[in-house]
């Protein structure tokens, strides 16, 4: 079962079809941050240490694609390097998870995936981590993330995303 899954989702536009467009239609009218209750892709959820108990919560984020945009200066000469686009130097990913871990400041991000994109935003699911929950800190293989030195994880690149992003991956 979860290996169909894995088959669908390497082309998912192709293999979901109309329940691709569905969801991107729905998804677009969202709010750009949302708790679920469950996580759309349970596979790579699973893969990346998402456990369907208490202290674990999943949230899809909306993230713009695109180069960012510089405002527009008004007074004095124009620069030879003013130009307004420009890349952020962050993946959308670690973006997305940014935000989620702004949106939910109690929470510990533990990692990401994408679930879809059209032409003008891109969908992640972030997997989401309370540190306080006794459940948490009692799960042998999760409670690494209770310490103090994992806190912030996200804005100091320590998720998958981050570490890609920053070379200390292979690929």
């Amino acid at each position: 079962m979860i290996r169909n899954m894995k088959q669908l989702w390497k082309k998912p536009r192709q293999n979901l079809g109309s329940l691709w467009k569905e969801r991107i239609i729905a998804w677009r009218n969202e709010n750009v941050v949302i708790k679920l209750d469950g996580p759309t892709r349970i596979d790579r959820a699973r893969t990346l240490g998402y456990k369907a108990k208490q202290g674990f919560v999943v949230a899809r984020v909306r993230v713009m694609k695109g180069k960012r945009k510089r405002p527009k200066f008004t007074g004095g000469r124009g620069p030879s390097k003013r130009g307004r686009f420009f890349s952020s130097g962050k993946s959308n990913q670690i973006m997305g998870e940014e935000r989620a871990a702004r949106k939910f400041p109690n929470m510990e991000i533990l990692n990401s995936y994408f679930v879809g994109e059209d032409g003008q935003f891109e969908w992640f699911e972030v997997i989401l981590v309370d540190p306080e929950s006794p459940v948490i800190a009692s799960d042998s293989e999760r409670n690494w993330i209770t310490e103090k030195q994992h806190a912030g994880r996200v804005y100091k690149g320590l998720t998958s995303s981050g570490k890609k992003m920053r070379g200390l991956r292979k690929a």
